[in-house]
């Protein structure tokens, strides 16, 4: 192999590393078996949620998450992978992913990892199935107005009580 093929391995693996650090979350992916239209049609979906995925070779993907310090992934780089990085929250990318795979059985969520911690099967699964944030902070706004709404009833139907009485 050329000096100049590899300086240019160096230079993605070090690249990936970087960005492996850097995102909020990184979730490999098993494509094999999905149409060209049906990848497309995911990758817009991520791209709609502030995520990307890459399709990057499994000897670039591993050198980059033994550099990052996630050697636990390593086992499982095996066969056709794709790389989806959350660029906005940890969230999104394994959700999108998880959702597009209800529909498409032929992909699978294998392992990521959420805000610097490494995931298995079952905990990225976890993380994916979890409310989005406007999900999570409408029930946290109607779990504080409840006590109020009952208040207000509460105090309205001890009016209308004292207005009968009187």
């Amino acid at each position: 192999m050329s000096q100049k093929a590899i300086e240019k391995k160096q230079q993605l693996v070090e690249a990936l590393t970087e960005k492996i650090k850097s995102t909020p979350s990184v979730v490999i992916l098993d494509y094999l078996g999905l149409t060209v239209e049906e990848v497309t049609q995911l990758r817009v979906e991520l791209y709609n949620n502030n995520c990307e995925m890459k399709v990057i070779k499994n000897n670039i993907t591993r050198r980059a998450a033994e550099a990052a310090g996630f050697s636990e992934m390593v086992e499982h780089l095996v066969g056709p992978n794709a790389v989806a990085f959350s660029n906005s929250d940890s969230v999104s990318a394994a959700k999108v992913i998880y959702d597009f795979a209800k529909d498409h059985k032929n992909l699978e969520l294998k392992v990521g990892i959420v805000d610097g911690a490494f995931m298995n099967h079952e905990q990225i699964t976890t993380i994916a199935t979890i409310p989005s944030r406007e999900a999570l902070l409408t029930m946290i706004a109607g779990g504080l107005l409840q006590p109020i709404k009952e208040v207000a009833i509460g105090l309205n139907m001890h009016i209308e009580n004292l207005e009968q009485n009187a």
